[in-house]
């Protein structure tokens, strides 16, 4: 062996061990301790997350230059983060994930730079981008540097909102700024008792207000899925949660220029659905589950709803029909009788603007009975919150089909992607009524000096309440006037939705030049 030979064979053997010990990490003391709390190393998440022997590290040599406060000391390889690009089921998917046992996973200077360039590649390539984050917040020895580092990725989250899918997946504690991260992008993912988000933290909330609460209920996986919203998704442990993030990766497309993956199924596009006819009951006071009805509807019956503990009375989620990825926003009568109100109108909008942006199609399951009433609603902005939706629907070029199961009133009828605001096809069943307000309300206003002068008000109520369904609220006035394009068989529902959405596949339609809408807020 010569002695070149032997010198490559040394800086060979040095190169192994020094990637080694980057994947290793810092000791296996803190690897114990981030096991004692329950997690998974980083390596092992992305493990999970992508598809085995696909991952493709990114700067694994990367070290910070700080001095000061010890750091110059203190200088380990990936510098907390791991980044890098692989595959779920085939498709590229990028990532970046915090490593908790080196600066607790803290972001500083050249941590920052290494998820800048993870987005930007992902951005570039057209790509999803999942963050697995379990961080402490700014690097506090590296101050404004930090800080800054911040203020990138946010720029970032920006620029590839609507252009990729952005995942953040919550795997340990979030606060301050980083918590806007994952509040920018499309979905949030979040382990209960070993994740939190807050801006501000227990000891501040009680040092500034005398509240005392721990850090789960502050801003733990509960609270945000089912309180505030901010949470799409929780769930008991990192692999069901990791797990589900990839279904969810399978029924978006890789970006905004994409439809989303097609895939084999052996549900029948034309199976009748006759379980719907006991599942919706003909009386519009009487509550039902719509989501037995979305899985009589989809295939297989399979489908992910999101944000499924928050804002109930609407139902938003991802599924497929006849392989073809959809998007179903639904009342749920089952839940405050499926009336809108600020927080389902907000969630609902958010909803249809993420299909819109990446070309899912919507088809949207209308039983209503109107806006909640009152005033907590009102003095909270259940105009400029309901005119979100209205905005998102008017705004969508998507593939639009819209179905009247039982009762669809006022307003509401109106925002649920009526025809009127440019649903492609609307449908309705023989039970639907369709009409300013229900019966009851609308006989008491046209009626009530009849009513009142009546020797029997109640005969004389019932019989105008009679009158008013007779004359406006028949299954097919809506029909007469072409605000419904057909009326159909319950159990046909399948076979019709599939075959308008066939029909709809590439459909093309053009917004007004301008540079951004200005949507209510």
């Amino acid at each position: 062996m010569t002695t070149s030979e032997h010198a490559a064979l040394n800086r060979l053997a040095e190169l192994r061990q020094i990637k080694e010990r980057a994947r290793s990490g810092p000791s296996e003391r803190a690897t114990e301790a981030q096991r004692a709390k329950g997690k998974l190393t980083a390596r092992e998440r992305i493990a999970l997350l992508l598809d085995e022997g696909s991952f493709r590290e990114v700067e694994q040599l990367r070290r910070h230059r700080a001095t000061g406060f010890g750091l110059e000391d203190k200088k380990p390889y990936t510098d907390g983060v791991i980044t890098g690009w692989g595959t779920v089921e085939g498709r590229t998917v990028f990532v970046y994930a915090h490593d908790f046992r080196i600066f607790g996973g803290a972001l500083g200077e050249a941590h920052a730079t290494k998820i800048h360039k993870i987005m930007d590649m992902a951005i570039a390539a057209g790509a999803p981008l999942v963050s697995l984050n379990d961080g402490a917040g700014a690097r506090i020895q590296e101050g404004v540097s930090a800080l800054a580092g911040y203020g990138g990725i946010f720029q970032r989250n920006t620029r590839a909102s609507g252009v990729i899918p952005q995942i953040s997946v919550m795997l340990g504690p979030c606060a301050g700024g980083a918590a806007y991260s994952p509040a920018l992008t499309d979905f949030v993912f979040m382990v209960r008792d070993t994740s939190q988000m807050f801006i501000t933290g227990p000891d501040v909330v009680q040092a500034v207000t005398g509240e005392q609460i721990t850090q789960n209920g502050l801003g733990g996986a509960d609270v945000h899925s089912g309180t505030s919203g901010v949470a799409h998704f929780a769930y008991d442990d990192e692999e069901t949660c990791i797990s589900e993030v990839r279904y969810l990766l399978s029924l978006l497309p890789q970006n905004n220029r994409e439809t989303p993956p097609a895939a084999e199924t052996g549900d029948p596009a034309d199976r009748p659905v006759d379980a719907l006819l006991d599942l919706v009951p003909a009386d519009g006071n009487q509550a039902y589950d719509m989501r037995k009805v979305i899985e009589e509807l989809v295939d297989e019956g399979e489908y992910l709803e999101i944000h499924e503990r928050w804002a109930t009375n609407i139902i938003c989620a991802l599924a497929r029909m006849d392989g073809q990825a959809v998007a179903v926003v639904a009342n749920q009568p089952a839940s405050c009788a499926g009336v809108l109100d600020i927080h389902a109108s907000e969630k609902a909008a958010r909803f249809v603007q993420l299909c819109d942006a990446f070309n899912i199609p919507i088809i949207t399951l209308v039983d209503v009975p109107g806006f909640l009433p009152g005033v907590d609603q009102e003095h909270n902005g259940i105009i400029r919150h309901g005119a979100k939706l209205l905005y998102a629907y008017c705004n969508a070029t998507v593939p639009r089909i819209s179905l009247v199961l039982r009762k669809a009133y006022g307003g509401a009828y109106i925002v649920m992607d009526s025809q009127s605001i440019g649903a492609d096809l609307t449908y309705a069943w023989p039970i639907n009524e369709i009409a300013v307000m229900g019966a009851e309300g609308a006989a008491n206003v046209i009626f009530r000096r009849e009513i009142a002068g009546a020797d029997d008000p109640d005969a004389m109520r019932a019989q105008k309440i009679k009158e008013y369904k007779t004359e406006l609220m028949h299954p097919y006035y809506a029909a007469e006037r072409g605000l419904v394009d057909d009326v159909i068989d319950p159990t046909e529902t399948r076979e019709v939705l599939i075959g308008a959405l066939a029909m709809l596949r590439n459909k093309h339609a053009d917004l007004p030049s301008r540079k951004h809408g200005n949507p209510p807020q």
